[in-house]
């Protein structure tokens, strides 16, 4: 058997299973001479459709399956199925390609699923026979053969129209075989989605029987502990009776207490159910409080960091105080000794400090008067100012008009306490030019 480059498509399906009327096979000769090519005719039916990878193939009469075909052709695809001319095709067997015995083979029209649509006559390969060249027959045979050859005619005549209808008959029985194996395929498509869909729902009805089974455990389980409970309060029930029997035999009103009681336990419940919707409300509560609490503390934060703050610059303050305190101190002790040198100085001008009839006017006075007793009135008037008490009083800001001391007071005197200025022009001198401002102020004197 030939083999070529591509094997064509085959499968194990018995004979029972293929469909041999949707091809049907013309002009099928009952031999064929070797060593020439064979030409297959063949006709597509009605609700056939062919493809690609069809093929047409030789098989030895008596095969199983197309997979025992000795070779094979290719099918040619018809461009318009819809016209008449396109459904009679044909192929060619080349004559190297085909059987040497003279067995019987048959064409058979197989598509690529490996389904045989068609089938052909038997056939055999030999030669012709001497009989079958050259007979010689009486006129009376002829005539009679004749009349044997009308009436073989007629009657395949007949069985011509005969097989026609039965084609049709079988193609419309195979199309509508065709359409009943669909309806066929889509209900076991549909059949396996629902049997898909049941066995997906035995096993979600057997979980959740199996979730029942363990939840009726349980209740099991619950139900003997509160049968067992039961039982101790009946028997406490059966001992408090009793006992109530005993004490209060025959008294009707302990019924009426024990109902009512009863509706308080209720109403208790009903209550405790309230207490616990207040209790959440309670919890939302306090989960509000937390956050303003929070809120709080960055509050309280805040201002602790601002009264840090505070702090510290009060504390700046406080050390400027206490330097502006030592200064004054230390302007006091100038001022001795500026008094001291004011007295040697009139001594030196040949003047008496006690026989002057106007004295140095005291802290008290404010300094706002002149000596008469100068010429041009007290030199160191303006230093007994800068360091007399009265000058570090407490006056109102000027910047932010504040009675209290404040940076800016406190800047000022700073600023005053380390400046010396002239009392009769006016000139100021830094603190270090002592010695320049004494000779300034004396100079005024001359």
């Amino acid at each position: 058997m030939e083999k070529t480059v591509e094997d064509p498509p085959t499968s194990a399906v018995l004979l029972d299973d293929c469909h041999f009327s949707q091809v049907i096979f013309n002009s099928v000769e009952k031999f064929y001479i070797p060593g020439g090519d064979v030409t297959c005719h063949y006709t597509f039916t009605q609700h056939f459709i062919p493809r690609r990878k069809d093929w047409i193939g030789i098989f030895r009469v008596g095969w199983k399956t197309t997979r025992e075909y000795y070779t094979f052709m290719w099918v040619n695809l018809p461009i318009d199925l819809n016209n008449e001319s396109a459904k009679q095709q044909e192929v060619q067997f080349k004559a190297y390609y085909l059987p040497k015995d003279d067995e019987y083979y048959q064409f058979c029209y197989v598509d690529q699923d490996g389904v045989v649509r068609g089938a052909s006559i038997p056939f055999q390969f030999r030669p012709e026979n001497e009989e079958d060249i050259l007979v010689v027959t009486t006129q009376g045979e002829v005539e009679e053969i004749e009349q044997h050859n009308k009436e073989l005619c007629k009657e395949n005549q007949e069985l011509k129209d005969s097989c026609v209808s039965l084609q049709k008959q079988n193609s419309d029985m195979q199309a509508e075989l065709q359409k009943k194996q669909e309806e066929l395929e889509t209900l076991r498509c549909i059949n396996k989605k629902l049997e898909l869909k049941v066995k997906e729902q035995e096993d979600y009805w057997e979980t959740e029987l199996l979730q029942l089974k363990e939840q009726n455990q349980k209740m099991s389980s619950e139900n003997k502990k509160m049968g067992i409970r039961v039982d101790q309060l009946q028997a406490q029930l059966s001992t408090q009776e009793k006992e109530m029997e005993k004490l209060v035999q025959g008294d009707q009103d302990k019924t009426e207490q024990l109902e009512h009681l009863k509706k308080e336990n209720d109403h208790l419940f009903l209550s405790l159910t309230e207490q616990r919707k207040d209790q959440k409300k309670l919890e939302q509560t306090v989960e509000a409080m937390k956050q303003n609490e929070t809120t709080a503390m960055k509050k309280q934060q805040e201002l602790m960091d601002e009264n840090f703050d505070l702090s510290r610059r009060l504390s700046e303050n406080k050390m400027i105080c206490n330097v502006l305190q030592r200064e004054k101190e230390r302007l006091e002790g100038e001022n001795d000794l500026l008094q001291r040198e004011n007295t040697r100085l009139l001594s030196y001008m040949g003047l008496d400090f006690n026989s002057l009839p106007y004295q140095v006017p005291t802290s008290d006075e404010g300094g706002a008067g002149q000596n008469p007793g100068l010429v041009y009135g007290n030199p160191y008037s303006g230093i007994q100012e800068s360091s007399s008490p009265s000058s570090l009083s407490i006056k109102k800001c000027p910047i932010c008009k504040a009675d209290d001391i404040c940076d800016h007071t406190l800047e000022q005197q700073q600023m005053h306490a380390l400046c010396l200025n002239c009392p009769i022009c006016g000139k100021t001198f830094p603190a270090r030019e002592k010695q320049i401002f004494e000779d300034h102020v004396f100079c005024h004197s001359l």
